[in-house]
């Protein structure tokens, strides 16, 4: 029996099936073991022996380390097949030292897809563990640790603030720095002139496009006016323009560039864009077979396979004609691309949208739907368009009419992005020199805006276009600041709270070298440079440490005063600051602002509960109306803690069906969500993710 060790249980069942009973697959559940936090600065860091590690083991792992350990002794041979990236080979190589396996020998299985034919191609084709990626990953991860367990401390220490961090520090800047380009914004006055000309019955739409041959620009209402008291009851055509212009398919998604369209179009925020393209990256039971529907989902490369190319090609032939088939796009890409892996992309073409749709919730739908349709567009034609321009010349005024008609569809016959939603605007057929009267002509008032607060997507597209952080970390950037509570959402905008504005400026103060755009990049550029030989590990690890520490020291010794809000709550009975709102773990309170000197707080008196007229069947006392966090009422017992009764959660009974496969506890029935069917699911979650179908025969293998 040989053993392959995945990450993920999600991919244990899937792949144990094409293996077949010569193979047991297990999982990881990620990382087993990590830098320690002993030592000197609790680093888990030597920093005076070369900056060695000292790793230990997951406590929370212990148990599973200790199942691998079992059962690699028992394998006739153990393949790794962690994930294909930096941290799944530095997970590999943590695996090969914890379970005492040699790391030049033992077998690394690399696949960028979960199906039958990758998994085979995997096994046929083994390599060893990659240690070019592994120091790469490590020299990040000690980088990481000393920068941000040091800038951690001080902003407890100086402003009590949470974390901080040399990708989440980066990112946070961005968000205030534009942040305060909103608040400075100053809205100025602008009046734009428009109307339409009857054309045989039908409307042309006309703009004032230019004054003198410049750019209109009409201050007030009285210019706009007098521009439109000089205007004549007909306007001649001096020239009809007409261009073809080609809309050329965008390139398959990587993993910014789909978090950014599944918001645009779905409002998917990026911790659950990422979500679902993990599940149908593990596998979908489709029939009676589990698989992967697309490609590793955490990439920065948009190169397609060609493999892929070949039978997509052959696919738009068939299906749509020779008249649609492009060609390759190569996409321009920044900095270093991972070109080892590919695009995002569906595992096989014959596994349409719609014959998939009865097996994917309604949100793995729209996102396959997505990816399968913009890999299938990034190879065909470019669609074709005839852009209409007409021109009319009044006095010093030139007024203009645009349109575009569709000549051939191309791409967009399947897919259109929601960049290009927008309807064409085909114009009524008009003669250059004719005369046309003039049926409105309107003024309207317009106020220059501030630009928009940044979506989820928005900061995605900018951490890739400056190099900050990976595909992997992007998602997870983000959801750190939110958990901060540096930032707070809203309708997937990104609006910097006054923590994370604090944080950005004391930042700002005193590390403004270490936390920008720039320095992160070059950072990731020379991480890079350790993985390809142009880089040593010490000497990057030695050249940030002699540059950060005296900064950091500065920092340590200055000194910094919170700025009061201009909007405060009165006046602190204790010493006399202002009282500002301030959020806790339990929501936002008033407080006051000389904290730590002075520790004063509103403490708002709390109401009884009212009683709802009946008795705690379990102890007799007074039941009573309580709310939980979220405002929710609910009816519980008044002699809490000593009874822990609530009305209406009494424990249901759990239905046992059988046994789970992968880890022995107990399949139980729960119920579907959203009017879908019931299905079992293993009773030890989270632990255990197993789910099965549900079919009422299991029931009568259970009895």
């Amino acid at each position: 029996m040989k053993l392959v060790i995945v990450e993920s249980p999600a991919k244990c069942k899937t792949i144990g099936k094409y293996l077949g009973n010569d193979y047991k697959v297990m999982a990881s559940y990620g990382h087993i073991r990590d830098l320690a936090t002993t030592g000197k600065g609790g680093l888990g860091v030597d920093i005076e022996h070369d900056f060695a590690p000292h790793y230990i083991e997951d406590k929370t792992k212990t148990k599973i380390i200790t199942s691998l350990e079992k059962e690699a002794q028992k394998a006739s041979e153990v393949l790794l097949a962690t994930d294909p990236d930096r941290e799944g080979e530095a997970i590999a190589w943590h695996l090969a030292e914890v379970l005492h396996l040699p790391v030049d020998q033992t077998k690394r299985l690399e696949f960028h897809e979960i199906t039958r034919p990758a998994i085979q191609n995997a096994i046929e084709h083994p390599r060893t563990i990659n240690m070019d990626l592994v120091e790469s990953q490590e020299c990040r991860r000690i980088l990481d640790r000393i920068m941000g367990f040091k800038l951690t401390g001080l902003l407890k220490k100086k402003i009590k603030m949470e974390s901080a961090g040399r990708v989440q520090s980066a990112a946070l800047k961005l968000i205030v720095d534009h942040e305060k380009e909103i608040e400075a914004f100053v809205p100025e006055e602008y009046w734009t002139i428009q109307g339409a000309l009857s054309v045989m019955k039908k409307e042309l739409p006309i703009k004032l496009d230019k004054i003198d041959g410049k750019q209109p620009q009409i201050h007030n209402e009285q210019e706009a006016q007098s521009i439109l008291d000089e205007l004549p009851s007909a306007f001649k055509v001096d020239s009809v323009i007409k261009k073809t212009k080609k809309k050329e398919p965008k390139a398959p998604f990587i993993t910014s560039t789909l978090q950014q369209e599944a918001f645009n179009r779905y409002k998917f925020s990026t911790k659950k864009t990422a979500s679902i393209a993990q599940k149908l990256y593990e596998g979908k039971t489709i029939g009676d077979e589990i698989t992967g529907l697309i490609t590793y989902m955490r990439t920065d490369s948009a190169r397609l396979s060609l493999q892929f190319v070949e039978s997509a090609e052959k696919y738009i032939l068939e299906n749509y004609g020779e008249a649609y088939l492009g060609k390759v796009h190569i996409a321009k890409q920044k900095g270093q691309v991972q070109d080892a892996h590919e695009a995002i992309r569906p595992t096989s073409l014959k596994r349409t949208p719609e014959m998939m749709k009865e097996y994917l919730s309604r949100d793995e739908y729209q996102l396959y739907k997505m990816i399968y349709y913009r890999t299938l567009a990034s190879l065909m034609k470019a669609s074709e368009y005839e852009v209409t321009t007409i021109l009319m010349n009044v006095k010093n005024y030139v007024f203009k009419a645009e349109g575009e008609t569709l000549v051939f569809d191309g791409y967009e016959k399947i897919y259109r992005s929601a960049e290009d939603e927008e309807k064409t605007n085909t114009l009524p057929k008009v003669e250059e020199g004719a005369t046309y009267d003039v049926k409105e002509m309107t003024k309207e008032q317009h106020f220059t805006k501030a630009p928009a607060h940044y979506s989820e997507a928005k900061v995605v597209k900018l951490m890739e276009e400056l190099g900050i952080g990976r595909p992997s970390t992007y998602a997870s950037t983000i959801q750190i600041l939110l958990k901060r509570k540096y930032v707070e959402s809203e309708s997937g905008y990104l609006i910097p709270t006054r923590e994370g504005k604090i944080t950005a400026d004391y930042l700002d103060k005193y590390f403004l070298r270490l936390i920008n755009t720039t320095f992160t990049a070059e950072m990731e550029e020379d991480l890079d440079s350790v993985m390809r030989h142009k880089e040593t590990r010490l000497h990057l690890l030695k050249s940030f440490y002699d540059l950060f520490m005296p900064i950091y020291e500065a920092a340590v010794d200055g000194d910094y005063t919170i700025p009061i809000p201009e909007e405060t709550y009165g006046t602190c009975p204790e010493c006399g600051s202002a009282l500002v709102k301030k959020h806790g773990a339990y929501g936002d309170f008033i407080a006051c602002s000389n904290y730590p000197k002075c520790k004063y707080k509103v403490v708002e008196k709390k109401e009884a509960p009212k009683p709802t007229g009946e008795l705690c069947p379990k102890c007799g006392h007074e039941m009573v109306y309580r709310k939980n966090k979220k405002g929710e009422v609910f009816e519980a017992c008044s002699n809490y803690p000593h009874c822990h009764y609530i009305k209406g959660a009494e424990p249901k009974e759990r239905i046992v069906i059988k046994k789970c496969p992968d880890c022995g506890g107990d399949l139980i029935l729960k119920p579907g969500v959203r009017g879908r069917s019931p299905f079992l699911g293993c009773s030890n979650y989270p632990r255990c993710k197993h789910i099965e179908k549900y079919e009422p025969k299991d029931e009568k293998e259970n009895g």
